[in-house]
């Protein structure tokens, strides 16, 4: 059985300057941010799950939402190309750090543009998130990257969120949930779920119905421990002014073949 390995990286001094597009600016709390970000770590850890430290880029402040400079299935890693011109230097380090875990590397080329948050694997499907940071082109190359692997490749047009998983992740099941205020996505999914809070969409498995949630959705959390989950609450508020959430701050390597 592979390491269960997660690529995480720590919050940068410039933080509270990182892009917003969907919410009004409002001010971080830096050191605030970084205990959250310590307390997040500490939960990956303690449910099993190595954490691997990406170097940080104090020069870009959105760094710290690593999940967005790469995505993984199988053996190939699929280094981003972000929509948001400034964040494109974040790959770099991403890329030293998932060829160490023995990964084939491959990289996105202009004009193609994808953001990892844009991606949601669940099952044989891979759902992409089109319309904001990710465009036709960059759809196009990571279809390249991983219909070879077996993967159906989904569009998914956006015009209400930052990424896909800003609207929808997936439980265990395969059951898509999404907060129905921001998403008329329901009819693109064979199973969907709604859930009460904006922040209740958010999910990470961590492995045996483990589910990391943020600490603003207390309903949803209730209501998937009442089905039988173990919910692992984490405060990320600092990150959600920035329209982060529990599954941008981790790459989760779950499938990572033998490094070398």
């Amino acid at each position: 059985m592979a390491t269960r390995k997660a690529l995480v990286r720590a919050p940068g001094p410039r933080l509270a300057e990182g892009l917003v597009t969907h919410v009004e600016r409002v001010p971080v709390d830096v050191e605030r941010a970084v205990r959250q970000w310590e307390e997040y770590v500490a939960a990956l850890r303690d449910h099993g799950w190595h954490t691997l430290h990406v170097p940080s880029r104090d020069d870009c402040p959105d760094s710290v939402f690593v999940e967005d400079a790469v995505v993984v299935l199988r053996d190939v890693a699929l280094l981003c190309r972000s929509g948001a011109p400034e964040r494109r230097a974040e790959a770099e380090a991403v890329e030293e750090a998932v060829r160490a875990q023995g990964y084939t590397v491959r990289r996105m080329h202009a004009p193609a543009t994808l953001d990892g948050g844009d991606v949601l694997k669940t099952g044989g499907t891979v759902y992409v998130g089109t319309g904001g940071r990710t465009n036709e082109e960059g759809v196009r190359q990571l279809r390249a990257a991983f219909e070879p692997l077996g993967a159906r490749v989904v569009p998914v047009p956006l015009t209400e969120v930052l990424h896909l998983k800003s609207a929808v992740t997936a439980l265990p099941d395969g059951t898509v949930v999404g907060h129905p205020a921001l998403t008329g996505l329901r009819e693109v999914f064979p199973r969907f779920e709604a859930v009460p809070e904006e922040t209740g969409a958010h999910v990470v498995l961590l492995g045996e119905d483990r589910l990391l949630m943020a600490a603003s959705a207390p309903r949803t959390t209730e209501l998937f421990a009442e089905r039988g989950y173990e919910p692992v609450v984490v405060d990320i508020g600092e990150f959600e002014k920035l329209e982060g959430c529990v599954t941008c701050l981790s790459v989760r390597l779950r499938d990572a073949p033998a490094g070398p």
